[in-house]
């Protein structure tokens, strides 16, 4: 299958995602996703200007006001909507900060109000089955069994992200003290600690990856923690298809994900008495507002136990 070519970008469009990629320590997907949107931003305003005879500068109010009804015309959720303002406001801001335009008129269009949603989690007792299953098959003391269980014991008991998660060090994690040092966005930097389950989990797995280590000699990669079978720091991919096959056990149709981890993770907390700011350090959320769903989750739960507990509800 012939592979479909990358649009062709300004040299400011370039210029601004190589900086959100080097500078920014944005994540790839988030790259990718703002340089397809801003290849239709591009496409658009040729359209709106009649071709090629425009510049970054002389896009106007009226012409953000009509590429934000163009968006809305294709039917695009309002999540998506927002993240394509996102793009096109911070590359007027990156235009604006190497003197290539003078003003942003981005910042004349208002983001949509996002619709709220309650994050997929698992409950206590789909997480007991899911360490069971998975503490059954890390029994036979296989690499890759062994490993999985601790990434699933590490998710559940940080909240940490899949990107932390995959970029995670051997000098990150100090079992000794119970706690990891992960990168978040933006380059962030937070210490996590880790429960006792965990740090069992990931002792038993230092021991199964000096194993390979041993077994492939140089061929392992001696800053990543959590290696594949080739040695080689283990892809995100290869996380996902990994925890996702855990979680498939115990609900095959509930859309669970390695996120669905963070999400119980916050969740719990919260269910068990935790205090909304420490959530949102742990989680390292930048604003406590984004930890605020998980309140919603919550307070639906108790709904739902009251429905059907309460004789006159």
């Amino acid at each position: 299958m012939t592979a479909i070519p990358a649009p062709s970008l300004s040299p400011e469009v370039e210029g601004y995602l190589a900086h959100l990629a080097s500078e920014r320590d944005v994540s790839p997907n988030t790259v990718i996703a703002y340089r397809r949107d801003l290849a239709e931003f591009g496409r658009y305003l040729g359209q709106y200007y009649g071709g090629d005879d425009w510049s970054w500068g002389g896009v106007d109010r009226l012409a953000m006001r009509g590429f934000l009804a163009h968006l809305n015309r294709r039917g695009l959720a309002r999540r998506s909507i927002a993240r394509t303002l996102s793009a096109v406001r911070g590359l007027y801001r990156f235009m604006q900060r190497d003197e290539i335009v003078d003003t942003n008129p981005a910042r004349s269009v208002g983001t949509p109000k996002l619709e709220r949603y309650l994050p997929t989690h698992l409950d206590r007792g789909q997480m007991a089955r899911l360490f069971d299953a998975a503490s059954s098959r890390a029994a036979d003391g296989r690499h890759s069994d062994v490993r999985n269980l601790a990434i699933l014991e590490l998710l559940y008991s940080t909240g940490i992200r899949l990107a932390e998660l995959h970029g995670l060090d051997r000098r990150g994690v100090d079992l000794l003290s119970q706690q990891v040092r992960v990168r978040g966005k933006g380059r962030k930097e937070r210490i996590v600690p880790i429960g006792d389950h965990a740090t069992r989990a990931l002792r038993n797995y230092e021991s199964a990856r000096d194993e390979l280590a041993r077994r492939l000699g140089g061929a392992a990669d001696r800053d990543a923690f959590f290696l594949a079978e080739r040695g080689g720091r283990l892809s995100r991919r290869g996380i996902q298809q990994a925890v996702g096959k855990l979680l498939s056990l115990v609900d095959e149709d509930a859309g669970l994900s390695v996120h669905s981890l963070r999400h119980t993770f916050a969740t719990h907390l919260l269910d068990g008495g935790a205090d909304l700011r420490a959530v949102q350090e742990l989680l390292g959320h930048a604003s406590v507002a984004t930890t605020q769903i998980y309140t919603h989750t919550s307070v639906e739960r108790l709904k739902a136990v009251y429905q059907q507990a309460h004789p006159r509800a």
